[in-house]
């Protein structure tokens, strides 16, 4: 019993610690309104120039609707990986200007530094994504509040895991260029085959098992089932929600 309150006082340093980080972190991002803009009204245009520019040509045989609908939760799911991912910069440009190791010598846990900078990420992704699930009626899915806060349930740990790989590689790599290099190598192809485009369904078929190996099509499948949840039909054409979320 004596080391009890010893254990219970370091657990809440540590938290206080990390949520101090996460906070500047989110600080940092809001100070930036370009960036805030930028990170908002690029996916966006894309989600609209491309939906509108596909049009009803786009027709999916089991969610029904055009490409703007099909697309939205692929556009969705682009900001939340992308901001999760570069939101890590952040750790290489404190690298360099010396704040990191000012604050690897100061009389917290790297268990602190860590967490609070995958948290700060964490929560810049899930801001992103929440904005954009403001549209989602725009885009033609059928989704009410229940939805809504599934979705954004589903993001949060998609927005995590991202976050979490982003600063395992901002660690490891020193420079900005060579984490760009290396995250869009990743990320792009990633995104391409997680069903953000095209359906599964009809693709070729070494195209269909690359899929079925990448975790971000899991992710993607799993905000489909819970954006589409009256729609049965839809959701017998994805993953098990099960299996979605254990990926």
């Amino acid at each position: 019993m004596p080391d009890a309150a010893p254990s219970i006082s370091r657990e809440a340093s540590t938290l206080e610690a990390a949520w101090t980080i996460a906070v500047r972190e989110l600080v940092a991002f809001f100070r930036q309104r370009s960036r805030v803009l930028a990170a908002i009204i690029t996916p966006l245009f894309l989600w609209l120039m491309l939906g509108m520019g596909m049009g009803q040509s786009f027709q999916w045989e089991h969610g029904g609707g055009g490409f703007l609908a099909y697309f939205f939760p692929g556009i969705v799911v682009f900001a939340v990986v992308f901001a999760g991912i570069y939101s890590s910069i952040s750790t290489i440009l404190d690298r360099q200007k010396g704040i990191l190791q000012s604050v690897v010598v100061a009389p917290i846990s790297r268990t602190s530094i860590v967490f609070g900078k995958v948290l700060g990420g964490t929560l810049i992704a899930l801001v992103e994504g929440s904005i954009l699930l403001l549209f989602v009626r725009l885009a033609g899915i059928p989704a009410g509040a229940v939805e809504v806060v599934l979705a954004i349930g589903v993001l949060a740990l998609l927005c995590y895991a991202m976050t979490g790989i982003g600063f395992y590689f901002a660690w490891m790599i020193d420079s900005v260029q060579g984490y760009h290099a290396i995250m869009n190598l990743i990320l792009m192809p990633a995104w391409l085959l997680s069903g953000a485009f095209f359906p599964r369904d009809g693709a070729a078929t070494w195209v269909r098992v690359a899929m079925d190996l990448n975790p971000l099509y899991y992710g993607l499948s799993a905000l489909r089932h819970v954006l589409w949840l009256e729609d049965e039909v839809m959701r017998s054409a994805l993953p098990s929600l099960w299996l979605c979320l254990a990926v």
